[in-house]
C-alpha cells in the first residue's frame, strides 16, 4: 500500500527545504506529515530511493600522534549554543565524500588531510541521518590531520573553536557536554583504539 497520496514543497531555499506529504496510516486516515531535504523536489529520496550521501563527517586522527583526535566546538543556531562535534560538511557537486573531506577539514580547521583507505568498504557507506524528519545521509571519512590550526578558509557564517583533544578530554566531553550524536558514536571508537593501529576498528 503507498503510504501518501501528494507531496508539496514548502519552501526554496538553497540549502535546506521543508516539504509536506499528504500521508496515509496503514488503516488508510489521511494525516500531514513534514520533513526537510536538501535536495530539489524532483530528487527526494522518497522519489528516487537511492542513499546517496550529501554530506560526510570526519574522524582525523593527528598523523604525529594518533591518541589525539580533532574536534570542534561549533554554534548551532537552534540550539544557541556550541555543540561539540568532528569536522563535517556537505558534498559538493561533482566531488567524491574524501574530497569533500579534505575541503572541509581545510576549511573549517586549516590541517590537511590524509584519508584512510583501508578497512571494510561498508563502514564507509553513506548511513540515514534522521529518517523521521529528513532523508539525509553521510558519509564517514578517515584519516590523519596534519599541519597548522587555521581560519584562514573558514566561512564568516561559521563560528568555530578547533580543539585537539586526548583521551581523557574525549572522556570528559562525552560525560559533560552537548555532542553531536555522530561525534558521540565515533569519539567511543577512538576511546578505545590503538596508537599503533586507530584505525583497526575499521577492519
Amino acid at each position: 500500500m503507498k503510504k501518501y497520496s501528494n507531496i508539496h514543497k514548502l519552501s526554496d531555499n538553497k540549502f535546506l527545504n521543508l516539504f509536506k506529504l499528504d500521508a496515509l496510516t496503514d488503516s488508510g486516515r489521511p494525516f500531514d506529515y513534514f520533513f526537510v531535504s536538501r535536495r530539489s523536489g524532483e530528487n527526494i529520496k522518497l522519489l528516487t530511493k537511492d542513499s546517496a550521501a550529501e554530506g560526510v563527517v570526519i574522524y582525523p586522527v593527528l598523523r604525529d600522534d594518533p591518541e589525539k583526535i580533532v574536534m570542534i566546538r561549533q554554534y548551532r543556531y537552534p540550539l544557541d549554543d556550541y555543540l561539540y562535534e568532528l569536522p563535517a560538511g556537505l558534498i559538493d557537486a561533482g566531488e567524491t565524500p574524501d574530497v569533500a573531506a579534505v575541503r572541509e577539514m581545510k576549511e573549517e580547521t586549516g590541517l590537511a588531510f590524509e584519508v584512510y583507505t583501508g578497512g571494510e568498504d561498508a563502514y564507509r557507506r553513506p548511513f540515514f541521518m534522521g529518517a523521521g524528519f529528513t532523508d539525509e545521509s553521510c558519509n564517514a571519512v578517515f584519516g590523519y590531520a596534519s599541519g597548522e590550526i587555521s581560519r584562514a578558509d573558514m566561512e564568516d557564517t561559521e563560528s568555530i573553536q578547533v580543539l585537539i583533544v586526548d583521551k581523557n578530554e574525549a572522556a570528559r566531553i562525552l560525560r559533560e557536554e552537548k555532542i553531536s550524536v555522530r561525534a558521540a558514536y565515533l569519539l567511543i571508537q577512538f576511546l578505545h583504539a590503538d596508537a599503533g593501529a586507530p584505525f583497526a576498528f575499521l577492519e
